[in-house]
């Protein structure tokens, strides 16, 4: 099928590209191939115009994030006529018929806008996501992260969002939201871009016999400070543009508990300057998130109550800090 492309944003990935691309390669499913140089310094174009002069390459001259490296190519799939568009970490490897079963999923119900996949970590030992919860903390968090791989997570389901490391998207659906957004540059643009969908009433699913091996972190943990610095600018974007105003008066309050603990911890690791910088590039570009939001939340077909019931009424289960505090809050509220 010539009208699905899979695109793969490459940042200094010389070392894992070859096999994610070779296991592309066998798919049983026809597609193109896209990969977006997204300003590497190690090599990685010539090495693509030398062992795959196959694939596609769309060319950037800086580093434009995940976010804006994927959008640079999910348009140039739609001006290739592309109906679908998947994407796939330059980290990973796919099973041969991963692409086939994202497609079979995606296609099957049009209201369909998104299916993500089972992601493994690369020795198939521990589980990396199926599918992304939002909780009414303000936090998300990548279902079963952490667990042994295990037959629990093997039903295909809706799930609240989908990770961008190893999705398809339906261009039909991205047409009308909109592509990621570049200002996160990378960590929760896929949350976004999953919470969007989900106010303009497109369903995201998750099938779990489309399988991946992430090799889970081997671009972020290049740059000091990364996680953290992009962990606390997007997050409080991730809240404010969508949801619903209804509650933000329960999910707000929480959420400043949450970060404020984000950036204490980030300060007692010796990331303090990373969270500052993180925090004032968040507030600078806060009255554009909610000129974004009066768009989003404008436009939307569901319910407020439609979205309340889709995000999970607990904190995530790597939250121990915050279920401690929980408890003595508890606790102190029985007493009186």
């Amino acid at each position: 099928m010539n009208n699905i492309a899979v695109v793969i944003p490459n940042w200094n990935g010389k070392d894992t590209l070859g096999a994610c691309l070779d296991s592309l390669l066998q798919q049983t499913l026809e597609h193109q191939i896209i990969v977006v140089e997204n300003g590497s310094t190690d090599g990685s174009l010539e090495f693509l115009r030398q062992k795959y002069p196959q694939v596609q390459l769309v060319v950037n001259q800086k580093n434009l994030g995940f976010a804006g490296g994927v959008n640079s190519g999910i348009k140039h799939a739609i001006d290739e006529g592309c109906e679908f568009v998947a994407l796939l970490n330059n980290d990973a490897t796919v099973d041969k018929d991963w692409l086939k079963q994202l497609v079979s999923a995606i296609t099957s119900n049009d209201h369909i806008g998104i299916v993500t996949s089972k992601i493994m970590s690369a020795n198939k030992i521990h589980l990396d996501s199926t599918g992304d919860i939002y909780t009414i903390w303000g936090l998300p968090y990548p279902r079963g992260r952490g667990e042994n791989v295990s037959n629990v997570y093997d039903k295909d389901t809706t799930v609240f969002g989908a990770s961008g490391g190893a999705s398809i998207y339906r261009v039909k659906m991205l047409q009308q939201i909109g592509l990621f957004d570049n200002d996160f540059f990378a960590y929760y643009e896929d949350v976004d871009i999953s919470f969007r969908a989900q106010l303009a009433d497109w369903k995201v699913t998750y099938q779990p016999k489309a399988l991946v091996y992430h090799h889970i972190g081997a671009t972020s943990s290049k740059i000091k400070g990364f996680t953290t610095y992009q962990t606390i600018k997007n997050l409080p974007w991730l809240l404010v543009k969508n949801v619903p105003r209804q509650y933000l008066g329960t999910v707000w309050p929480r959420f400043l508990l949450a970060h404020t603990l984000f950036i204490g911890r980030a300060i007692l690791r010796g990331h303090g300057l990373y969270a500052l910088k993180g925090l004032i590039a968040s507030l600078e570009k806060l009255p554009k998130k909610l000129r974004e939001r009066r768009l989003i939340q404008h436009s939307k077909p569901v319910t407020n109550e439609y979205i309340w019931q889709l995000m999970v009424h607990d904190l995530p289960p790597n939250a121990a800090n915050l279920r401690k505090l929980r408890g003595v809050y508890w606790r102190l509220r029985g007493k009186r």
